[in-house]
């Protein structure tokens, strides 16, 4: 398979999306993204690496890092975690406070922000510095030993994370939250600030195409199961509420962030990233969601 040449095709196809949705800026830092920017890499389970325009340049990852906070409770806790937090696709905004209102203080699923505060305060019960635990595996998936939070982007949403502080609130109302909820956001605002490139986050998403084993050193990070199990729910709610049209169109275990990146895998195959900064209404990268979608119907790879 020519990747490259694919890469390079869909650079130009996705670039008639250039203006069309535009910069996050409901976290004052996020908004100072350049709206051009247009990356993409593609990493192959034996080490192969495709690139195309910004994919070396550092962005704000937002909410895929929830995909690390998520692996590393597994790793600690396995299906207990379950027991907090549910497994089925939201169909509601990712910061929605009804739907939690409505569910008694159980999220949805590990990716909404709800579940990710969940998720966030199982660390800080598991790790005696959880924000350095979150880093450090970060920079060990992907390679990267001087990775490192963007503290202007943490800043940004402590300053601005209103709705996040409700959503905690709610929770710790409910015995959801076990420890203090302005230790949970600290930790969970500093995730989201994690700056990573294209390159990077593909590198660090591998383990999830290669049934939980980073293939650059055989180390096994989860179980067989415990793998089929996390890109199940990457399918189905990795996407706010337009889970059911990136896999529609896509046909990938993946999860966006407002920042404008994806990460998406083809089990056995590759891991591959986007980031092009301008989002439509769900907080899903435009220009993301096509070059993936274009990418699975060139190369006829997907899940289906």
């Amino acid at each position: 398979m020519d990747y490259q040449r694919i890469l390079d095709e869909i650079t130009r196809e996705a670039a008639a999306l250039s203006g069309v949705g535009r910069v996050a800026s409901y976290i004052p830092e996020l908004a100072k993204a350049p709206p051009d920017r247009f990356g993409m890499a593609l990493i192959t389970l034996d080490g192969q690496v495709f690139t195309t325009g910004d994919a070396s340049e550092r962005f704000s990852i937002q909410s895929i890092s929830k995909v690390f906070l998520l692996t590393l409770a597994i790793r600690q806790i396995g299906e207990q975690l379950f027991e907090r937090v549910g497994r089925e696709p939201s169909g509601n905004p990712f910061n929605s406070l009804v739907q939690l209102e409505y569910e008694r203080g159980i999220p949805r699923n590990p990716f909404i922000n709800a579940g990710a505060l969940v998720v966030t305060d199982v660390l800080l019960a598991q790790f005696s510095n959880a924000r350095q635990e979150v880093l450090e595996f970060a920079r060990h998936l992907s390679a990267c030993p001087d990775l490192e939070y963007d503290a202007a982007v943490a800043g940004s949403e402590q300053a601005s994370g209103f709705t996040n502080a409700a959503l905690a609130n709610y929770l710790k109302s409910h015995g959801n939250l076990r420890h203090r909820v302005e230790t949970v956001l600290e930790v969970y605002f500093h995730a989201c600030s994690l700056a990573m490139s294209c390159v990077e986050l593909a590198r660090a998403f591998l383990f999830l195409a290669n049934h939980g084993v980073l293939p650059a050193m055989g180390e096994r990070l989860l179980t067989v199961s415990q793998t089929k199990r996390l890109n199940a729910i990457l399918l189905t709610c990795g996407f706010y509420d337009e889970a059911g049209e990136f896999a529609f169109r896509v046909g990938l275990p993946g999860k966006s962030g407002v920042g404008g990146g994806i990460a998406a895998v083809m089990p056995g195959r590759w891991a591959a990233t986007v980031w092009s900064p301008e989002i439509n209404c769900y907080g899903n990268s435009v220009r993301g969601m096509k070059a993936l979608e274009l990418l699975t119907t060139l190369t006829g790879e997907s899940i289906f």
